[in-house]
């Protein structure tokens, strides 16, 4: 991390906060040094409120917190980049972000995080907590089987039956690499190095 100029704006420089999974920006804050240290430690956003005088946390009272996964400044190191993972409605009127716009692209990285969030809180009843609570075996033999049933889809010429398959067999694939300990983004930059 560069250093980060807070004396440029008087003890202030702007916060832009993005959804990290959807890239959609949430809001715009402000924070002096000792709210960016605060956040740094705690891998939750705080901000310095300009108008209350002090620090304060995103969600410390509504439980909407926003969760930090990477900061960056900006070629000026006077403005900061927080990509977050928002939990609950960013915007104090209930708005997914303070520009009134919605944030409820699905996405594979929502899929993961859903995927993930069954294996570290299993629900009782749910499809994917099932599959983790049988075990890598049974995992694993669900993406064989569903490769299966793409390969035979893809030789007829139903749209419908040939995507459902393809849906499954993406499911179940994001399903066994949660189990195994791994994400997407480990597989993207697998092809990326193989891409150069």
């Amino acid at each position: 991390m560069s250093t980060i100029n807070f004396e440029k704006a008087g003890g202030l420089v702007p916060c832009i906060i993005q959804d990290v999974r959807t890239n959609k920006v949430l809001m715009l804050g402000f924070m002096n040094d000792e709210a960016y240290q605060k956040t740094q430690a705690e891998k939750r956003v705080t901000f310095y409120s300009r108008t209350k005088q002090r620090l304060w946390t995103k969600g410390e009272t509504s439980g909407n917190f926003l969760e930090v996964k990477e900061i960056i400044t900006d070629c000026d190191q006077d403005t900061l980049l927080i990509k977050v993972i928002p939990v609950g409605p960013v915007c104090h009127t209930g708005a997914d972000t303070c520009f009134n716009e919605s944030n409820n692209e699905f996405s594979l990285r929502s899929l993961e995080e859903v995927i993930k969030n069954r294996k570290a809180n299993p629900i009782k009843g749910s499809y994917t907590t099932s599959l983790f609570e049988a075990g890598i075996n049974k995992v694993a033999q669900k993406v064989g089987e569903e490769a299966v049933e793409l390969v035979i889809e893809s030789k007829d010429d139903n749209e419908e039956l040939f995507l459902n398959e393809a849906a499954d067999l993406l499911y179940h694939y994001l399903v066994l690499l949660t189990h195994k300990g791994y994400s997407l983004t480990d597989v993207i930059e697998v092809l990326a190095k193989r891409h150069r």
